[in-house]
């Protein structure tokens, strides 16, 4: 008899467990409780890229919650959908091409992965409490009174197109120092002529000074020490650095350092600090025979005082991708400024374009649907 009543005492709590398990709520809470794990993919990515996480786990903001909705602004196709069905499948994903599909879907939405800068998108968002800007800059987002009050988290793609960008500032170190715009322009003439505007130079044994030891300062600065320079940088956040940086100092010691360099690199993100910091008394300070190379911001540069500095010789030349104003009107005079070397803010583009957004977009999502640490959070008060 009690064995009897023992079994259907088994039998209805399995019933009840299973009626309980299969409801939406339970399922919800086991995705919640059960996350999926980091793949080897995002795993490499973070290490190779040095992507920095959170300070705490996103399940420690105070408006956080398993998110049911997530907007995203752009193209995706259905496989890429089904991607982030799989790394977050308790979460509807909804395409909103167009600002105004955009402010509608993102009402009620948990998250909006797009443009920072879209504040009224934003302001749309009544329920929103995480947005993952498309690319590294976010100096248009940074005022936003959701971002800087923390009823909103940012996070971008910082370092995602840091290798990319690297290796374009060195092609312009190169090209500068062997003066093959002066040699290009001979060749669209058929003109057979070993004259340049400079001495040819190389690289090995010179110093370079990279201003903004971050994510693709970083690895500019580890790609021109594997080429024999003797590198040195300036960070905002304190002296540490990897073992190729010689000397890492803060940015009050800028104009110092700038005195040692045969090449500088603008590596910095566009903040109120850092707006027109290379001026006159920059360009002063720098060696005659050193170049300037900005794949930046062009609004890091006061442009009158860098084109006055190529003009009377004080630096032997610059390189930049990107120019104030932007794009540059056809009759500015950056485009006739001797020695200067000019590229339509192409930096980032490569073969590789969107691959590795792709997977920090992906391992976010993840991490957020998780309650994890993000991935590059940006902090308002520091600007990136």
């Amino acid at each position: 008899m009690k064995g009897c009543l023992a079994g259907k005492v088994v039998v209805w709590w399995l019933l009840l467990a299973a009626q309980w398990m299969s409801s939406p709520e339970q399922a919800l809470a086991q995705a919640t409780l059960a996350p999926l794990p980091q793949s080897q993919e995002a795993k490499a990515l973070i290490a190779e890229l040095r992507l920095e996480e959170g300070k705490v786990p996103v399940r420690e903001f105070p408006r956080w919650r398993t998110p049911k909705k997530i907007v995203l602004a752009g193209n995706y196709s259905p496989a890429q959908l089904a991607e982030l069905r799989k790394v977050a499948p308790v979460v509807e994903f909804l395409l909103a091409r167009d600002r105004a599909a955009q402010l509608t879907a993102v009402a009620d939405a948990d998250a909006f992965v797009g443009t920072c800068s879209n504040a009224d998108v934003v302001a749309a968002g009544k329920e929103l409490r995480w947005v993952q800007q498309g690319i590294a800059g976010v100096e248009d987002c940074i005022s936003n009174p959701a971002f800087r009050d923390g009823r909103v988290l940012l996070t971008n793609m910082r370092h995602a197109d840091a290798p990319i960008i690297a290796e374009h500032a060195v092609a312009l170190m190169f090209a500068l120092n062997r003066a093959l715009p002066s040699f290009v322009r001979a060749q669209d003439k058929a003109n057979w002529t070993r004259g340049a505007p400079i001495p040819l130079r190389h690289v090995r044994g010179k110093t370079m000074l990279v201003v903004g030891l971050g994510g693709i300062g970083t690895e500019v600065a580890e790609r021109a020490r594997a080429l024999g320079m003797r590198i040195i940088a300036t960070r905002n956040t304190g002296r540490e650095g990897p073992s190729f940086v010689s000397y890492v100092g803060l940015p009050d010691e800028m104009l110092q350092l700038a005195r040692e360099a045969d090449v500088v690199v603008n590596a910095t993100p566009l903040t109120p600090q850092t707006t027109g910091m290379f001026d006159a008394k920059f360009f002063a300070a720098m060696q005659p025979d050193a170049i300037f190379i900005n794949v930046s911001r062009g609004k890091s540069v006061v442009t009158d005082d860098l084109i006055a500095a190529l003009k009377s010789g004080r630096i032997a030349g610059a390189g930049l991708d990107v120019t104030e104003p932007e794009p540059l009107p056809p009759d500015h005079p950056l485009w006739s400024a001797p020695n200067v070397l000019i590229t339509p803010h192409i930096a980032p583009r490569s073969s590789l374009k969107g691959d590795n957004q792709w997977v920090i977009l992906k391992e976010n999502i993840r991490r957020y649907t998780a309650g994890e640490k993000l991935l590059s959070v940006v902090d308002p008060k520091l600007g990136y």
